[in-house]
């Protein structure tokens, strides 16, 4: 009986790590407080940038990546950090696996996801980070980039 029971448990959490290491979610949708991403073209968020004197923060991802899905479901999520990205980056969202994805994807090299860039205006990167970040990290490396950056014209 012992053995069924360890045995059950076992299992239980196993199945709890592989539904927090890969959860369900909707690339498409922008969650309820969290990052509202851009819908508008690469052309349109960098002229959007220059036009509000901010940075672009892009997430490149692809649908069957763990990490990615964790990105999205935990820290994209976070209202602080929806928060202050809403407030201070023009954020973009792509799947580095399709149309205009794909061609950033080779322009600012991008070999894994996710990958975390932000980028100036004229399209030149500031940062490029990869691998999944929690809500607190993330946070931090955007307050950075405003503390230790001027946007260029």
């Amino acid at each position: 009986m012992k053995s069924i029971i360890f045995v059950t448990l076992g299992l239980a959490t196993l199945f709890t790590i592989y539904l927090f290491e890969n959860p369900s979610v909707d690339f498409h949708k922008d969650p309820n407080g969290g990052i509202i991403f851009q819908k508008e073209n690469w052309t349109g968020a960098l002229a959007r940038a220059k036009k509000e004197n901010k940075i672009v923060f892009l997430d490149v991802f692809a649908t069957w990546c763990g990490p990615c899905k964790k990105l999205k479901k935990y820290t994209f999520s976070d209202q602080e950090v929806g928060t202050f990205f809403n407030q201070n980056f023009i954020n973009v969202a792509l799947d580095g696996e399709q149309e205009e994805g794909r061609i950033l994807s080779t322009t600012y090299d991008i070999s894994g996801y996710p990958t975390l860039l932000f980028i100036f205006p004229n399209g030149e990167i500031l940062l490029k980070s990869s691998g999944y970040l929690t809500s607190k990290e993330l946070l931090s490396t955007g307050k950075q980039i405003l503390n230790s950056q001027h946007i260029r014209q």
